[in-house]
């Protein structure tokens, strides 16, 4: 029987959905790209539009995507290394106030404690990376961590001193 020029064709979903895997390969290489800019699963998850526990899922499941999740994160916490060491000698500018000009600040607890809370999962992926144990990895970091702390608090100890300075100096005498 022959079909009539102006009768509607039948609809084929397949052709014009994305498979489960075409969609899960999209979704997966944008969450993984925002983990590792992020280092936070939440805002991954959002720039990806998925629900977390969807990563959480694929995760549990998919080894491949386990181990580039690992990457991903030890990726955002060597950005994140490299960000708290600029600061550390920079410093953060503050805005200018009425009273005040534009200074410089130091605080980066915040980040000290993003570090430490994921100092073992970073140490794990290293050392899988490298082949070197996890032990040797955590000392490293220990020693970075330990360096980056005496570092902070010089500052902080040079910008009291200078603070001071002022008070300690005995005021000029009066050649009368």
């Amino acid at each position: 029987m022959a079909q009539r020029p102006n009768a509607p064709r039948p609809h084929r979903a397949a052709t014009h959905e994305h498979t489960h895997a075409e969609t899960a390969t999209h979704w997966m290489g944008e969450f993984l790209e925002a983990l590792a800019d992020t280092s936070n699963v939440s805002a991954a998850a959002r720039k990806a539009s998925i629900d977390v526990s969807t990563a959480y899922q694929r995760r549990r499941h998919d080894h491949e995507f386990n181990r580039r999740w690992q990457i991903a994160l030890c990726e955002g916490y060597d950005n994140l290394e490299m960000e708290l060491l600029y600061r550390l000698r920079t410093g953060e500018l503050k805005p200018v106030t009425s009273t005040k000009r534009a200074s410089r600040t130091f605080d980066n607890a915040t980040a000290f404690r993003l570090l430490a809370a994921h100092r073992e999962s970073a140490a794990r992926e290293r050392a899988r990376r490298d082949h070197v144990s996890a032990e040797e990895i955590r000392a490293a970091i220990d020693r970075k961590v330990d360096e980056l702390r005496k570092r902070v608090m010089d500052a902080k100890a040079q910008r009291e001193a200078a603070a001071l300075a002022p008070a300690i100096l005995p005021k000029p005498r009066d050649p009368a």
